[in-house]
Order: structure tokens, then sequence, then C-alpha cells
């Protein structure tokens, strides 16, 4: 089979885009940023009358407030991830509503978090701003050439599932009742996201059995969080795998297989030559990455011990 062009998989996945939708609107609980911040520890910083922040002020571990930044920085970026969808999906029909939909939902996950921080003055909002500021000058495209409908569908599918388990292990994280419950109430929007991408991408499989399994193998084995140019990213990722945030092993049990599971990857008979030659490579991908989990795992563990014997382990 010939294999379809962009506007034939739009036209072709559109019913299915419609369906979601519903389903999305049916199952989506409405929720107002405002209720899950605790307005009474705010107070006025200098420029107002009052004190400007300083790191004493915070209640939050090194690796919670690492763990939050990274997270609210990633959704702070949400004009590019717009930009994306609109691109490589289109602003008619169910699938533009289902876009602007999104783009929303998203848009108060970003505003709760950044009102929590700067409200419990749980980091510095200065040097958050500066970072917001410089974050989403740069954006975010692409890492896979030739990115279209059916890279987009499968890259957001494992992305909302991975942002679902680090906002849930982030708000257990912060020790605080407020921020866990709210970082809750996220995790459920992402899963709700993912859940209409898997759905999407579930039904190109169908339609395009082997050029959709190309755009899934590019994606495993390309997958980069969309927070991979943020001021110190690498240095903070680094912190959240170390302490449980989001690592190797949670991508690949958590995030990875289940989805792959879900859409039945590894039991199909439908795909052709090039798609089962794609599905090896993946499989042979998915054995490396489960020895590079188990590695780390080691190393962490000696690392953790080491701390652990000198004191020095970082309360998450």
């Amino acid at each position: 089979m010939r294999p379809l062009s962009q506007i034939e998989l739009l036209r072709e996945l559109e019913p299915v885009a419609e369906a979601n939708l519903e389903r999305h609107l049916d199952l989506a609980k409405p929720w107002n940023p405002h209720d899950y911040i605790p307005w009474s520890d705010g107070r006025n910083f200098a420029m107002l009358g009052g004190d400007d922040w300083s790191p004493e002020q915070s209640t939050l571990s090194k690796v919670a407030k690492a763990a939050m930044v990274t997270n609210l920085l990633t959704e702070d970026n949400l004009p590019s991830y717009h930009r994306g969808l609109a691109e490589n999906f289109s602003m008619d029909g169910a699938w533009g509503t289902w876009v602007g939909r999104w783009t929303a939902e998203e848009n108060r996950h970003g505003i709760a978090m950044r009102d929590y921080l700067v409200v419990t003055r749980s980091v510095d909002p200065v040097a958050l701003e500066q970072a917001r500021m410089e974050h989403m000058t740069v954006g975010i495209d692409s890492p896979m050439e030739g990115a279209n409908l059916l890279h987009g569908v499968a890259y957001v599918t494992f992305q909302e599932l991975a942002t679902r388990v680090s906002h849930r292990n982030t708000g257990k994280a912060c020790n605080d009742p407020i921020a866990d419950a709210l970082l809750a109430r996220i995790a459920a929007d992402e899963n709700l996201h993912m859940i209409f991408y898997r759905n999407m991408c579930a039904s190109a499989i169908e339609l395009a059995p082997d050029q959709t399994m190309k755009a899934i193998a590019d994606v495993v084995m390309n997958f980069q969080m969309p927070g991979l140019n943020q001021p110190d990213f690498r240095r903070n990722a680094v912190l959240i795998a170390k302490y449980g945030i989001y690592d190797l092993r949670q991508h690949l049990d958590e995030v990875i297989m289940p989805v792959l599971r879900k859409w039945k990857l590894f039991e199909r008979t439908d795909f052709g030559p090039e798609g089962e030659r794609l599905r090896e490579v993946v499989a042979d991908f998915l054995a490396d990455l489960e020895k590079q989990a188990v590695k780390f795992e080691e190393s962490r563990d000696r690392a953790l011990a080491r701390e652990r014997e000198r004191g020095e382990v970082l309360s998450v």
C-alpha cells in the first residue's frame, strides 16, 4: 500500500478525532487554578513595600524545587507546542477544536504552578521569570527530520504520559498536601490528553500500519522531553532521575511499554516487510534500554549509599 499523504491521513482520521474529542469532553472535569493556591500565605514583594525573595523562605527540598521548575518551564513553552500541533494537525473541524481545547487546558497548568510557587515563595521568582523568558524565546522544534501527523500523535502520546508521571511524583516530593493535590489534578489532565493521542495513534496503525510503525520507531528511539533546551535542564534532569522523580526505569516501564502493549505492537500481524523490520529494530532498542536502566539503577544505588554514609543524601 502506498504511503498516505498528510491530507489523506487527516481526512481519514478526522472521524476518530471527533469521537475522541467528544469522549474527552465527557470525561474532563472542570477545575479552577485559583482553588489550589494558598493565597493567605502570600505577601507583597519589595516593589510594593514588602520583602523580596530569599532562599530561607522556601520549604521545598532541592529535588522538589528542581522538579517543579523543570515541569513549570516545560508547561510554559505552550506556544511552541500549539504551533507544532496546528502545523501537524489542522485548525479545521474536530482537529482544530481539539487543538484549541488542549491548549486551553494545558495553559491552566502553568498558571496554577506559577501561582503556587510565587505565593508560597518556594523558588526565586526573578530567576524563574528569567528562565521563562529564555526558554520561550528559544522554543522547541521536532528533533526528527520529516516529522508529520503520525510523528506528532506518536510523540505526544509518550510525552503526555511522561509528563503525568513526572507531575505526580513531583507532587509527592513537595511534602505539601496542597502541592500534591494540585499536581495530581494536573496529572489527571495529562492522562486524558494521553488517551486522546494514544487512541489516535492506534487508529493510525490500523489505517497505515507500516507508515505509523515508522513514526513510532522514530519517536521511541529518539525521544526527548520538550524541556531539553531550558536553562539548567541537564543538571536538573540528573537530580530528578537520581531521586526518582523521572528516570530511565520509569520511562521504560511506566511510559514506553504500557503504550506499546496497548497498541499490541508486538502481537500485530498486519505489518508489511518494512513494518516488521522496524518492529525488530524497536525490540532490540528496548532490550538495550532495559540494560541501560539496570546499569543506571545500580550506579545510582551505589552513589546514594556513599552519600548516606557521608550524611549527604538530599531530602526528596
